[in-house]
């Protein structure tokens, strides 16, 4: 879970969620639908600001030191990081902040801090470094076992997520003698998933430590048929396809903003047999299968995942086949 901090209103420190379509921070003391180690998070960090007396970050000013503070679970591990996202590359009393947190938090293995010096509303900066413990937690879904780390992508409601994944495997319909394609591979969790069933499989993903974790997700599930590739799937998946590999099946699971243009027109110059779309924005997958119908796909079927109960949020896996003439 993410938490934005702020003391705007009258030097008063809030820290929890944003009010719906502003940058306006509703303090929340109490969360009943995450884990109890994330609020046990929020009031540590909440009073080591408060008796150290750290500025929180204000977007107006440019001024102050904590940004957002981000909590992990290990669901099947227990094992939980705090990461602190910071405007600087100092902050004093870490330390005393580490100390609280392993007084208070059963399981802690990794404290981390992000830098986040742009003015910009990206959450996470790109340098990361670790304060306490490890730089990655684990967690497990399904067989499969994973490592995480502050910046990678890995679905808040694990145990969902293996009925997202097992979904998505369902509508991919492999034998065994297929080459797939997952763009935005992140972790590799979809990847991995699929590598079990595939003759090979390439993951594309723009983050650095993502494709760090999922290389190292294979090596220690033993899987041999997974491939990673850094970059931005705009370019990378033109780029495998003009190397020769023409994958069977393509697996997309972007951002809330869907698909860029470039890889949707990528796969319609491939025809793989079968697109298999995760998607967590119903309305950009919309948009998508619009593209994919007018360039020679049907969507054939679609199935509803609820991963954010009591929020009106929904995953949606869709499977679009290539019209047979």
């Amino acid at each position: 879970m993410q938490f934005p901090v702020s003391s705007k209103a009258k030097g008063k420190l809030d820290i929890g969620c944003f009010a719906a379509s502003t940058h306006r921070v509703i303090n929340v003391e109490n969360c009943a639908i995450q884990k109890e180690q994330n609020n046990q998070i929020v009031a540590v960090v909440r009073e080591w600001m408060k008796q150290y007396k750290i500025p929180a970050y204000n977007e107006d000013k440019e001024t102050g030191i904590v940004r957002h503070i981000m909590g992990r679970v290990g669901v099947h591990t227990g094992e939980v990081m705090v990461c602190l996202v910071t405007a600087g590359d100092m902050v004093p009393h870490m330390k005393e902040l580490v100390r609280m947190l392993k007084t208070a938090i059963p399981g802690l293995a990794s404290v981390v801090q992000n830098i986040n010096k742009r003015h910009t509303n990206v959450i996470l900066g790109e340098k990361t470094k670790k304060i306490y413990g490890s730089e990655t937690i684990h967690d497990s879904i399904g067989t499969l076992k994973f490592n995480i780390s502050a910046q990678s992508f890995f679905q808040v409601n694990s145990e969902q997520a293996q009925k997202l994944y097992e979904t998505a495997l369902e509508f991919a319909n492999l034998s065994g003698n297929e080459t797939v394609a997952d763009v935005y591979c992140g972790t590799g969790t979809i990847t991995l998933f699929l590598a079990q069933r595939a003759k090979q499989v390439y993951g594309i993903e723009i983050v650095a430590p993502a494709i760090h974790d999922a290389i190292k997700n294979a090596r220690e599930n033993k899987i041999h048929n997974a491939e990673f590739i850094l970059g931005d799937a705009a370019y990378k998946l033109p780029e495998l396809i003009g190397s020769g590999i023409h994958p069977d099946v393509i697996i997309l699971d972007p951002p809330r903003a869907g698909c860029e243009e470039k890889v949707l027109a990528a796969i319609a110059r491939v025809k793989p047999k079968r697109v298999v779309y995760v998607s967590c924005n119903p309305a950009t997958l919309a948009r998508d299968l619009e593209y994919l119908t007018q360039h020679g796909y049907t969507a054939v079927k679609a199935q509803p995942v609820d991963l954010f109960s009591r929020t009106h949020h929904v995953e949606c896996v869709a499977l679009i086949q290539r019209h047979t003439m």
